[in-house]
């Protein structure tokens, strides 16, 4: 009888696995859509974790700034305090405290009017958005096209999308809830397919003149360092939005869905448990005419565990590095006893979230040499201030590590596995990939084209950007590189005296390396244990040999 019972309840829950799950439908309503999307959200959460669609009817979904939800979030490597002394995110789509929700698009575009965050999935688990498109009527980023140069002016042509407005001989560029008159510029090759971050038209404009709608008249002191069909593509430096934000998550996945204007940065993923984009176009929309898509990186993977994945996407038209994963180091600044630590942010624009929670596994990180010091668990944490935060720890901290002048920790319990996989990268003024991640990690089938910088870099520091950490199992394979930056490969920590390897069991195998350049290798490690070159393809102008080693144990190098 038992038996019977047990199967019983063993079909049920089978059963139930295969339910259909619970539709929501939303409809594009002119005026009504933020309103909508917010009660077709408050639905889902009522369900209580069963499954959730909820499906957009095909068609085009206006958010505006002036209508979003408001939420103070910090966010990893967006702006300091003097940047941005409200980091408050004005949101369109906010996913908080759910489970098994889908937002399936349907060929829907997500259309944001100013500065603005698309999504924040917060404290959920098994998110889904798929079928979506994501853009802005008014890009933060604005574009000109050069038509014509003189000896002290240029004539250029400004996309339809850019707003502007001349006062008195002076340009400034607009939106809602954003101006600038200065910032960072790149230029766009459009014959060569590449960008490169350049001198901007702002620099030194001692008047500005419309001749037509669209069609500007610039005056310089000097000639203008441009030429005719160049793609001018100009911002301010301020990442007071994202564009989306997966928090203290589970399972999240993106599939299908078109970034086509990233604002003010990318999509980032911070202490979240599992992170997926299948299928995404990072780029600008076809047809629009524009050539930019991304205010900085693209994809930014900050202290996560589980699994990250990257697969069959497009990335092409960014300000910064398309993906970074990376953890945080915190600089030890008291010991308040043996086991009993002060830590603080060191980066201006990374600041104010719990990195590390009671149980999380630390280490401890002699900051000269990038090597660990100290292993042991974090028993209790707590946020003092958005900089600060005591910790305290399951054993002692010996008087040879607390004498050390510069002592970081990082988290690593929070590191992911990390496969990136047919993937395609051009248009980048930067790297392809940023990585730094212990656990296992695969970068497999990608093409890269026209990188300014390094393909791929393996850092690792405490003195910058403080991003950590080790690389302990990395495989890079079966990539193509075309015409990157030099070295195509960086692996490189920043430590400031080597006392051992920082990297361990390196692969970079069956590539393929081509460029015309003759000032360009093709890899350059250091601070390696067990690196391994080999079966690479090598078409390069260097003369010299195309791979630099240093600093490097047990290596196995061929050519």
């Amino acid at each position: 009888m038992n038996r019977i019972i047990c199967l019983i309840i063993s079909l049920v829950g089978y059963c139930g696995l295969w339910a259909s799950p619970v539709v929501v439908e939303v409809s594009p309503q002119p005026g009504n859509d933020n309103q909508n999307m917010i009660a077709s959200i408050e639905k889902a959460s009522l369900y209580k974790g069963k499954p959730v669609v909820i499906k957009l009817h095909p068609g085009v979904y206006d958010f505006s700034r002036s209508e979003s939800l408001e939420k103070l979030y910090y966010v990893s490597n967006t702006t300091s305090e003097s940047e941005n002394p409200n980091p408050v995110k004005h949101i369109a789509l906010l996913l908080k405290d759910l489970e098994n929700v889908t937002i399936d698009g349907c060929g829907s575009t997500i259309l944001l009017t100013g500065e603005m965050t698309s999504f924040v999935v917060d404290h959920c688990k098994n998110i889904l958005l798929k079928n979506l498109n994501i853009d802005n009527s008014n890009p933060t980023q604005t574009e000109c096209k050069v038509k014509e140069v003189g000896d002290d002016y240029m004539l250029v042509e400004v996309h339809p999308a850019s707003r502007y407005k001349i006062e008195d001989g002076k340009l400034t560029w607009y939106g809602d809830g954003w101006e600038f008159s200065r910032g960072i510029a790149q230029s766009y090759d459009p014959v060569k397919d590449i960008t490169w971050r350049s001198w901007s038209p702002m620099d030194g404009l001692k008047k500005a003149v419309e001749l037509r709608p669209n069609l500007l008249y610039l005056q310089y002191d000097k000639k203008p360092q441009a030429q005719c069909g160049l793609v001018f593509q100009m911002r301010d430096a301020i990442r007071d939005e994202v564009c989306g934000f997966i928090n203290r998550s589970e399972n999240v996945r993106l599939e299908n869905v078109n970034f086509y204007y990233l604002g003010n940065f990318g999509v980032i993923s911070q202490y979240t448990d599992g992170v997926a984009l299948e299928h995404c176009n990072f780029m600008p929309k076809p047809g629009s005419g524009r050539t930019n898509a991304g205010f900085a990186d693209f994809v930014h993977v900050s202290g996560c565990k589980g699994k990250v994945r990257v697969v069959n996407c497009n990335f092409s038209g960014a300000h910064d590095d398309p993906i970074n994963v990376h953890g945080t180091h915190l600089r030890v600044m008291e010991y308040l006893d043996a086991k009993t630590l002060k830590i603080r942010f060191m980066h201006p624009q990374t600041y104010g979230f719990e990195a590390f929670d009671k149980g999380d596994e630390v280490e401890l990180v002699n900051a000269e040499t990038l090597c660990k010091v100290w292993e042991g668990r974090i028993v209790k944490a707590q946020l003092v201030n958005p900089r600060e935060m005591i910790v305290s720890l399951n054993k002692v901290v010996p008087a040879t590590v607390s004498s050390l002048s510069d002592v970081v920790i990082e988290n690593t319990t929070w590191t992911p596995e990390v496969e990136i996989i047919g993937n395609r990268f051009s248009r980048i003024p930067t790297r392809g990939i940023l990585l730094s991640t212990r656990k296992k990690s695969l970068i497999e089938n990608n093409f890269f084209y026209g990188m300014q910088m390094s393909a791929i870099l393996v850092a690792d520091d405490a003195m910058s950007w403080y991003e950590s950490g080790p690389v302990y199992n990395l495989t890079i394979r079966k990539n193509t590189f075309l015409q990157c930056g030099d070295p195509v490969i960086l692996i490189s920590p920043e430590y400031r005296k080597y006392e051992g390897a920082v990297h361990k069991h390196i692969v970079i195998e069956e590539n393929i390396f081509e460029s015309a350049d003759p000032s360009v290798s093709a890899i350059y490690a250091k601070g390696v244990d067990g690196l391994v070159i080999r079966n690479n393809y090598y078409e390069m102008k260097k003369g010299e040999n195309p791979v630099n080693v240093v600093d490097c144990t047990n290596e196995k190098v061929e050519y």
